[in-house]
C-alpha cells in the first residue's frame, strides 16, 4: 500500500473524494467514494450550482440545486477527506475525526439555512455560504477535541 503525505491526502480529497484511497491501494473504499460523490454531484446538479455560483448567478444556483441530494455531499465528502488523513497517520489521534465531523454537520447546516441567510444583504447561495461554514465547524471540531483530551487527560 503506497502510503501519502498528509497533505496529499487533503489535497487530493479536496480534488475528489476516493482520490487519496484509490492511490493508496485501498481500490474497493476508493471505487465506492468516487462513486458516492459522482452519483450525489450529479443528481443534486451540484458542477452546475457550482458554475452559476462561480459567475456569481446566485439565483439561478439555488434554482438548479436539488437540495435532496445535496445534502448528502457534505457527510460524505468530510468522511472521504478524514479517511484519507486517518491513513497518513503512524497511530491513532485521539478524537482526530472530531473537526471533520463538526465540518460535515456545519456545512449542512449551512446549506439548509443557504436560501435564508443574507450577509450585508448578499445572499452567499448553496455553494459559497455552506463552504463558509466550515470554518465555524472545524473550529468547533478542533475546541471540543481539546476539552475532550484536556479532560481525559485529568483521570
Amino acid at each position: 500500500m503506497r502510503r501519502l503525505s498528509t497533505l496529499e491526502a487533503i489535497l487530493w480529497s479536496i480534488a475528489l473524494p476516493g482520490f487519496p484511497q484509490l492511490l493508496s491501494q485501498q481500490f474497493l473504499k476508493g471505487a465506492l467514494l468516487v462513486l458516492l460523490e459522482f452519483v450525489i454531484n450529479v443528481n443534486s446538479n451540484f458542477n452546475q450550482a457550482i458554475m452559476y455560483s462561480f459567475l456569481w448567478e446566485i439565483e439561478n444556483a439555488f434554482m438548479v440545486v436539488d437540495y435532496q441530494w445535496l445534502m448528502f455531499y457534505p457527510c460524505v465528502y468530510m468522511f472521504a477527506m478524514w479517511d484519507a488523513y486517518r491513513q497518513t497517520l503512524d497511530e491513532k489521534i485521539d478524537w482526530s475525526y472530531l473537526p471533520f465531523v463538526f465540518g460535515a454537520y456545519f456545512i449542512t447546516v449551512g446549506l439548509m439555512l443557504s436560501p435564508k441567510i443574507k450577509i450585508f444583504s448578499v445572499s452567499l447561495g448553496p455553494v459559497f455560504l455552506p463552504m463558509l461554514s466550515l470554518l465555524p465547524g472545524l473550529l468547533v471540531g478542533f475546541i471540543l477535541r481539546a476539552i475532550l483530551l484536556k479532560l481525559l487527560r485529568k483521570e
